[in-house]
């Protein structure tokens, strides 16, 4: 699932500092101050963060989410806080990346999911509904839903992630050789009556039936389509915005990235979460997107499962989808911070 934002990010490697209960639920007194403090303080040119606060070297790089909440999706702007979208109930959690405290933004909708999630510079998040075969846009300055878009049936599919491009945001679908669009933006995210694009994957694009192709999504390089990684087999590929043509990429250093997942691309490094592996496999892409060549891997102990990633100051920062340990209500979870 994954991200490509402009601001500046970095980090190093303090542990973790005490933090909230695990159950925190957002009533409307605690959202309206969780809404204030996100808005307040000047922005530095610099960093992206308020200008006053502590060096990112300082922040906690762990931080807890709420028990049974099945996180998955995870992207920051440009002010320092991570929204998480939950497999449990489409829920969206808010957290501070200063101090690590957060809370419930979106209480979400039983029946529902958020998998992927992608935050617009004009604080609205879009969000891929998984089996349900939606996409909603919540508005993170009121905690409210705006719209939904039904993509899909709502079995035989699965909307992934997303990523913002031009006046669309773009979903993958795991099960389906198709990307979605849909209008993106405040003045055309009304009633999810704007037009949804799809656009079937041609080319060297392969479909692996019953198993989880389309997953990660990040622009490429100077705008130009789309980079999205297959989970089965583990295959990168170079997609045409116009035609649909999916492009191959030669890998270089590894035979595939299987599981791969959540996606970073920094300029022309790409960032490949492949999450049962509990590694990044960290790639730099040729000048015509035609090869990607793994350079290093980056893990961490406390890695359990990472699923998608983005980026702040030097820092790149997971949750933890725990798939190999049984999801109920009272298992717990996390996200954590590793350096760039």
């Amino acid at each position: 699932m994954t991200r490509n934002h402009p601001h500046p990010h970095h980090h190093s490697h303090p542990g973790a500092t005490p933090s909230p209960s695990r159950r925190a639920v957002l009533g409307g007194t605690a959202l309206a101050a969780l809404a204030l403090a996100a808005g307040t303080g000047p922005a530095s040119a610099a960093t992206g963060a308020p200008a006053g606060a502590p060096p990112a070297g300082a922040w906690p790089t762990e931080f807890p989410l709420p028990d049974g909440f099945l996180p998955e999706g995870i992207s920051i702007g440009s002010r320092p806080y991570a929204y998480m979208g939950s497999r449990a109930n489409g829920a969206v959690h808010r957290t501070d990346l200063r101090t690590g405290a957060g809370a419930v933004l979106y209480p979400g909708e039983a029946g529902t999911a958020a998998v992927g999630v992608e935050l617009d510079d004009d604080g609205l998040l879009y969000v891929a509904g998984g089996g349900g075969g939606s996409a909603r846009i919540v508005d993170t300055r009121t905690g409210h839903l705006v719209t939904t878009y039904q993509l899909t049936a709502t079995s035989g599919h699965f909307i992934n992630d997303v990523i913002l491009l031009g006046d669309r945001a773009w979903f993958t679908d795991s099960r389906d050789s198709v990307l979605y669009g849909i209008p993106r933006g405040r003045a055309r995210a009304t009633g999810g009556r704007g037009e949804i694009r799809g656009l079937p994957l041609g080319g060297d694009w392969v479909q692996t039936p019953d198993v989880n192709n389309a997953n990660g999504i990040v622009t490429a390089p100077g705008g130009h389509g789309l980079i999205v990684v297959s989970s089965l087999p583990g295959r990168l590929y170079h997609v045409d915005l116009t035609s649909g043509h999916a492009t191959e990429l030669a890998l270089k250093g590894t035979t595939d990235v299987s599981n791969g997942d959540g996606l970073l691309r920094l300029g022309r490094t790409l960032y490949v979460v492949q999450n049962r592996q509990n590694l990044i496999g960290v790639f730099s892409l040729d000048a015509r997107l035609r090869s990607a060549t793994l350079h290093r891997t980056i893990t961490d102990p406390r890695f359990d499962v990472p699923t998608t990633v983005a980026r702040w100051d030097d820092r790149l920062y997971l949750v933890n989808a725990r798939f190999t340990t049984p999801q109920t209500p009272e298992t717990t979870f996390n996200g954590v911070a590793v350096p760039l």
